[in-house]
C-alpha cells in the first residue's frame, strides 16, 4: 500500500470501482455484520483470514492493501458466505471480481490466478474422490 509519512493512501471511490464490476454489484450492501467470517471454513483454520476485514478495507478505500495483499487469494470459493449473508453481499463473487482487478491492474500476475483456480479444482476433486472411497468402503 502506498504510504506518505507512514499514512496509508486511501482511494475513496474504490468501493464504487468494485461495485461496477460483475460480481461486485452488492458490495455496498455490506454493513460488516461478520456473518461471512463466522461461516467461513478458511477463517476457522487460518487465524489471519477474515472476510469481514476484507470488506472493511474495501469500504474504507484501501485499494492497494486489498488488491496487493494475499487475502483475496485465500478464499476457497465455497460460497458459504453467500448462503449466510443477510444483505446478499455475495462475498465470494466480490473476491472473484477483486482477483480480476488485481491481475488487470498489475498487483498480481495472471499465473497466480491460474494457479489458485487450478488448486481449488484439484482440492474439490480430491475431496470428492476421498468421500466416494469412504462411501464405497462403508458399503462393504
Amino acid at each position: 500500500m502506498a504510504e506518505a509519512n507512514g499514512v496509508k493512501k486511501l482511494v475513496s471511490n474504490f468501493k464504487d470501482e468494485v461495485a461496477s464490476r460483475p460480481g461486485g454489484e452488492n458490495v455496498l450492501n455490506c454493513f460488516l455484520c461478520g456473518s461471512c467470517t463466522a461461516c467461513c471454513p478458511i477463517s476457522e483454520i487460518a487465524d489471519n483470514y477474515n472476510p469481514r476485514l476484507v470488506m472493511r478495507r474495501i469500504l474504507a478505500g484501501m485499494k492497494d492493501d486489498v488488491l496487493g495483499g494475499g487475502e483475496i487469494w485465500r478464499c476457497y470459493q465455497c460460497h458459504s458466505c453467500v448462503a449466510h449473508c443477510p444483505q446478499d453481499v455475495r462475498f465470494a463473487d466480490i473476491v472473484r471480481a477483486l482477483r480480476g482487478m488485481s491481475v488487470e491492474q498489475g498487483y498480481r500476475d495472471a499465473k497466480l490466478a491460474e494457479d489458485v483456480d487450478r488448486a481449488g479444482e484439484e482440492s474439490r476433486r480430491e475431496l470428492l474422490e476421498r468421500v466416494n472411497a469412504l462411501i464405497a468402503s462403508a458399503a462393504g
